[in-house]
């Protein structure tokens, strides 16, 4: 039997793996050039943009708790204008498919974000709904089915279609994601991290420095399936990314199943900066041994 095809589409976008980068956990730029070759994977998603410099979150930003992190980085970045001007071209460079995260403290810098890439050479916007909302500081962005509509719709353009990433940490997720679709999102990207917090029982205080922090690793990856299959279930026709613990092949095959189009690998490359092109391999292997020509026959699987 001849190697299966690992190409896949979300909505408009044709890649040519299911296996992308996680936004936070690849860097700017052509970080992880030197552990594999950025071109063969799907894509590679940028660390959260906005459309000016920030610093992020005091230290301690990150700790480990088990097999799992635990982060407060707080979206500390460059800013797009920087990003295009000393991070992009050495992208551009490796050949890599390259997704734009984004990210703002209220709606209009969500719109200043996506304008100040109008002329990127990315193939899609991740638009990360799930940092802190400012404009109302109980919330995410996406706990709030209008907030999320209102960045959707200040980052849609005909440039390249909007993927809106969603958070966990709400009972109304699928209302939420319907939301986001109807305001023109083409994709979901479920799901970011979980909330959570780390004590120092030596010091007496919290771990990080931003207090709490979102978890990540192997236990969040039932609640991103959770997450992929329900709204798959209550929204079949549009494209999901499936995001969250993915440590393995089968775990990646888990997502495709549950209803993702796409997975992005993201803690477990802080462990191994050559996790993605692993995972790409089991993934190719799994669909070998089990006699699956092509990648797409498997998605959605799940529901039968």
């Amino acid at each position: 039997m001849s190697e299966a095809s690992l190409t896949t589409r979300v909505g408009s976008v044709a890649l040519r793996s299911p296996i992308l980068t996680a936004a936070g956990t690849a860097g700017f730029g052509d970080e992880l050039a030197g552990y594999g070759d950025l071109s063969r994977l799907g894509a590679l998603v940028t660390k959260s943009l906005a459309s000016f410099a920030w610093p992020g979150n005091p230290a301690p930003r990150i700790a480990a708790v088990g097999e799992h992190l635990i982060n407060s980085v707080g979206l500390a970045g460059p800013g797009v204008a920087a990003w295009r001007q000393d991070y992009e071209p050495s992208l551009v460079a490796t050949g890599a498919t390259i997704v734009t995260s984004i990210w703002g403290r209220n709606t209009q810098e969500f719109a200043d974000a996506a304008d100040g890439l109008a002329e990127s050479p990315a193939i899609a916007l991740e638009v990360n709904a799930s940092c802190p909302n400012l404009e109302d500081r109980a919330t995410m962005f996406a706990h709030s089915p209008e907030a999320t509509a209102a960045i959707v719709r200040a980052t849609v353009s005909e440039k390249r279609p909007v993927w809106v990433k969603l958070s966990p940490n709400t009972p109304d997720l699928v209302r939420i994601a319907a939301t986001a679709v109807d305001a023109g999102a083409e994709a979901l990207v479920l799901v970011n991290t979980v909330l959570g917090l780390a004590i120092d029982v030596e010091r007496r205080r919290p771990v990080l420095g931003g207090i709490g922090g979102g978890v990540s690793g192997p236990g969040i990856h039932p609640v991103a399936l959770r997450a992929i299959f329900d709204c798959r279930r209550a929204l079949p026709d549009v494209p999901i990314v499936g995001v969250g613990g993915v440590r393995s092949g089968e775990d990646a095959i888990a997502m495709l199943m549950a209803g993702a189009s796409a997975v992005e690998v993201g803690t477990a490359i802080f462990a191994s900066p050559r996790a993605p092109w692993r995972i790409q391999r089991e993934v190719l292997s799994w669909l070998g041994s089990h006699g699956v020509a092509d990648v797409r026959e498997i998605i959605g699987v799940a529901h039968g």
